[in-house]
């Protein structure tokens, strides 16, 4: 099977072989770290490393991409944050920043020469050069409004949404540009999709009427600005906004476990075309032709479940609809490889492929 074509073509509506098996979040595991000898944190720094672990899954367990950084926190240490990089267990996170206000942000010139994302760029070139059109290269990057908290604070970001929202508004204008300028670059490397994760914008964090006003439009402005297949990853219970989620021009939002596949399916499926996907008639919405993409849990079932419980899982996600198979948020440092092959396995099986 062509993994790249047949990711591709599902995600933009054409007539695919089989539901693909990918992730568009984070896939480093410890277990891989071991077998190929790219460990965190110098996976994060060195190319080499980072195609070699970002591939892993893909070498080991038959996940149909390869994806890479393995952290949100690239474009706040590019932009002047600092950065604990954590170890082989725990991904970065960001230990300082300089930033007090919108005013204070300022995108440099030369931001994509800084900090990692030079390294993120070289790996996309080793990827490339390694697996040709052979396998899908996802690179994920931050949106601007969780861009926007990781430099003035979460905190301080959801409490001047409230008292200061100009000042957000500001913010993210500034972050948008950075995040341009990193997709900017990453055109020049031609990575095959790019995963735009806004986790800041859970509903568990703002109001779904919050992110319709001032998370939105930076992220449509963003979708319209990437020209290549493209993905919106929020974290969260996001039933509520995925009709505004999928109303933006992303080829696949991607959502976690809370959320019900069927119900976000009749959400965005009434009187749409149809498509059919390995062997499966599926309805592409009236209102959006964006792609559910998900939602095996990462914290409990890929995390701690044996092989049979997330091949159950799996397959209830195919029947519920899902468009695209994968973990609904990162994976965890510890998960094992065996379930991530049984992911794979379970959609062989319920294919008859």
């Amino acid at each position: 099977m062509d993994l790249k074509n047949n990711l591709l073509k599902t995600l933009s509506g054409e007539e695919s072989d089989v539901v693909p098996v990918i992730s568009v979040t984070q896939v480093g595991v410890v277990e891989a770290m071991e077998k190929t000898g790219a460990f965190w944190p110098e996976a994060h720094q060195d190319a080499d490393k980072m195609a070699a672990l970002g591939s892993s899954l893909y070498e080991l367990a038959g996940l149909e991409c390869a994806r890479i950084p393995f952290c949100l926190t690239v474009e706040a240490e590019a932009l002047g944050c600092q950065v604990d990089l954590g170890t082989n267990e725990r991904t970065p996170q960001i230990s300082r920043t300089p930033f007090t206000s919108a005013s204070d942000i300022n995108v440099p010139s030369d931001f994509v020469e800084k900090g990692r994302i030079p390294v993120v760029l070289e790996a996309v070139k080793k990827l490339k050069d390694k697996y040709g059109d052979t396998l899908p290269i996802i690179v994920g990057i931050t949106g601007p409004f969780t861009l926007a908290g990781h430099l003035l604070g979460v905190e301080n970001l959801v409490r001047y949404m409230k008292i200061k929202p100009n000042e957000i508004e500001d913010a993210v204008e500034n972050t948008l540009d950075a995040c341009m300028d990193y997709v900017e670059a990453l055109m020049d490397v031609e990575p095959d999709v790019i995963c735009v994760a806004e986790p800041t914008a859970a509903p568990e964090l703002i109001d779904p009427l919050q992110f319709k006003s001032m998370v939105k439009p930076s992220l449509e402005d963003l979708s319209n600005f990437i020209k290549t297949s493209k993905v919106l990853h929020i974290c969260g219970s996001t039933q509520p906004i995925i009709s505004d989620m999928a109303s933006i021009g992303y080829d696949g939002i991607s959502v976690e476990e809370k959320v019900d596949i069927k119900k976000a399916k009749e959400e965005l499926g009434k009187g749409g075309r149809v498509i059919r996907t390995g062997g499966r008639t599926m309805s592409m919405g009236g209102g959006s032709t964006s792609k559910i993409i998900g939602n095996i849990s990462t914290t409990q079932t890929l995390f701690r479940s044996t092989t049979e419980e997330v091949k159950a899982e799996v397959k209830r996600a195919l029947e519920d609809g899902v468009d695209v198979l994968a973990p609904s948020c990162g994976l965890a440092p510890l998960s094992p490889i065996e379930n991530i092959k049984a992911m794979v396995e379970a959609r062989n099986e319920y294919f008859g492929v």
